[in-house]
């Protein structure tokens, strides 16, 4: 396994540096937009529900040190991938909580921020868990490709409270065709901001 020495600290890591198989894998451009809405900062606890391959796990260590990164996914696969991720980048805040949220997450110290790629069809549980852990003030960013998704995790963020944004990117790359270049899509995606509203006497 080769190591990645990554001397940047903005964020967007480019995918060919993560090890990736037929487990969804957040694009770069995505992961940057994702990072940002979470607003991140050092010594803060995260957690990555449904964490994929690990690529927004190790981007999000990497900003938030010395504070930690609960990476929770379910997928055997996946989380070898995650392990691997870790491993090439050579961080040591990352702890893999293998596992199906909400449930994985019972015990779990309280987050500063969540991130949400992939619930597995029980969004709503996951909502409800991570509103009763996380910090005041603190942030959810959930990354949807459905409209359902969408509806859910908005509606969720007003009836809680939440200060509610969201984003709907629609992103290109520009690649090679022969002696042309051309635009190939990425898959759109919503980017859900809920920030966690403080208490009156806070």
């Amino acid at each position: 396994m080769n190591r990645i020495n990554w001397p940047y600290t903005t964020p967007g890591i480019p995918d060919h540096c993560f090890s990736r198989s037929q487990v969804p894998l957040t694009k770069e451009e995505v992961r940057v937009l994702t990072l940002a809405k979470a607003r991140l900062g050092p010594d803060m606890t995260v957690y990555d529900i449904g964490a994929g391959t690990g690529s927004l796990t190790v981007e999000a260590a990497r900003m938030v040190a010395p504070g930690q990164v609960l990476a929770v996914e379910v997928n055997p696969e996946a989380c070898n991938l995650i392990r691997e991720n870790v491993q090439r980048f050579g961080l040591d805040n990352v702890r893999l909580v293998a596992g199906r949220a909400p449930a994985a997450l019972a015990g779990l110290p309280p987050p500063d921020r969540v991130f949400i790629g992939g619930s597995g069809g029980h969004l709503e549980g996951i909502l409800r868990v991570c509103h009763e852990v996380l910090r005041p003030g603190g942030i959810i960013v959930l990354n949807a490709i459905t409209v359902e998704t969408l509806s859910t995790a908005v509606a969720f963020g007003y009836q809680r409270g939440y200060q509610v944004e969201a984003l709907a990117a629609n992103l290109a790359r520009l690649e090679p065709a022969g002696r042309y270049h051309i635009w190939r899509a990425l898959n759109p995606v919503y980017i859900v901001q809920l920030v966690k509203q403080l208490r009156r006497d806070e």
